[in-house]
């Protein structure tokens, strides 16, 4: 009876897997996805599969000015997924990303739009507006912060409920700024970050130095160190003498400036205005690259290129074959996505088939004898 119900296979943790084989499963997952993506658009519009391929590298590399935004998008996801990485090795999921760009780029434009009105001159307004947004977004990851380091409160719907409660601010903010009434307020000219060469480079090298700095602070600093014990478990941590609230405090301070830094650089260098989508939905996005990356700054670089050049790929794709429907696009995404999480299951774990186990270790035995 017991034989006629056996599992026909079994899953086990991996020890361990060599670096050629673990490429190799994510090759397999980016071809399957690539696959994916021809044979979707296929069974929807009947788009030449190679034709599909050929405009989603369009869209990330076709002109010269496809690939500086796809630098510069890449950069901004990353430099979001930089301020998350700290509170997630800490163990808090900081959701609030979102939510601490846009009050980070709502103080920029206040400070460019009333200072401006006031004829302040560009100069000043940066020099305040560069501390502001930082600040804020700071003070936006503070205050579920305290909550959880003193009433041990849930990060995650903590930050989660600060994204909405900042989207209302920007909204109010818009109804009284705006007296037209059509919500929208126009781009200023006033307080600009400076370009250095070109539109694109002062975002690519902020984020650039950033990197440098999350890498050293997260590996080679004494607050680093605590926070990765902080993470892996808070017992441990107090018994070797470290302030528990202390570090929850200072990580997600820190995490909120990086988020409040790429407010500023929305606003004041890209956008030179704000509206509740200002931070394009990268508070949850930045947490994939960052998860997918194992929370290392550097594998980061690649995992925010990839998102990016996905998500601009396929948007080329979209206009190309005149897709209106942004679901078809969206669905496509995301089915890559599954595949890319997907692997990850297959380097952690190895699936063993009973029947092939017993097999090998019937002829184990023969040997033997």
């Amino acid at each position: 009876m017991n034989k006629n119900h056996e599992p026909l296979f079994h899953i086990v943790k991996r020890s361990d897997i060599t670096l050629k084989k673990a490429m190799l499963i994510r090759g397999i997952a980016l071809l399957s996805g690539l696959v994916s993506i021809c044979l979707l658009m296929l069974i929807f519009t009947g788009a030449n599969p190679f034709a599909v391929i050929g405009q989603l590298f369009s869209g990330a590399f076709g002109t010269q000015r496809r690939f500086w935004i796809l630098l510069r998008d890449s950069c901004l996801l990353l430099g979001v997924g930089l301020a998350l990485v700290p509170a997630f090795k800490m163990k808090f999921w900081n959701l609030g990303g979102n939510g601490q760009i846009l009050i980070g780029s709502l103080v920029s434009i206040i400070c460019m739009k009333y200072m401006g009105e006031a004829g302040v001159s560009d100069p000043i307004i940066i020099l305040v507006m560069i501390p502001s947004s930082i600040i804020a977004g700071a003070i936006w990851a503070l205050i579920p912060a305290i909550f959880k380091a003193f009433f041990n409160t849930n990060e995650s719907l903590f930050t989660l409920m600060m994204n909405y409660i900042a989207a209302g601010i920007v909204s109010f903010f818009l109804a009284v700024a705006v007296t037209s009434g059509s919500g929208t307020l126009p781009t200023l000219s006033t307080g600009n970050l400076p370009n250095l060469g070109n539109q694109y480079l002062l975002t690519i090298i902020v984020v650039i130095l950033l990197l440098v700095i999350m890498t050293i602070y997260l590996k080679y600093t004494k607050q680093g160190y605590e926070l990765t014990v902080v993470g892996e478990s808070q017992n441990t941590a107090r018994y070797v003498g470290i302030n528990v609230k202390i570090v929850i405090i200072r990580t997600m301070v820190i995490s909120g400036a990086i988020c409040g830094l790429i407010g500023l650089l929305l606003a004041g260098s890209i956008n030179h205005t704000v509206n509740t989508e200002s931070a394009k939905n990268m508070g949850f996005t930045a947490i994939m690259v960052a998860w997918l990356a194992k929370f290392n700054p550097l594998i980061m670089i690649a995992t925010s290129l990839f998102i990016t050049f996905l998500t601009r790929g396929m948007s080329q794709v979209q206009t190309a074959f005149g897709i209106t429907n942004n679901s078809i696009s969206d669905i496509i995404i995301g089915l890559v996505y599954f595949f890319i999480i997907g692997c990850e299951f297959f380097i952690q774990y190895q699936v063993i088939f009973i029947k092939k186990q017993k097999k090998k270790e019937l002829q184990e035995k023969e040997s033997e004898q």
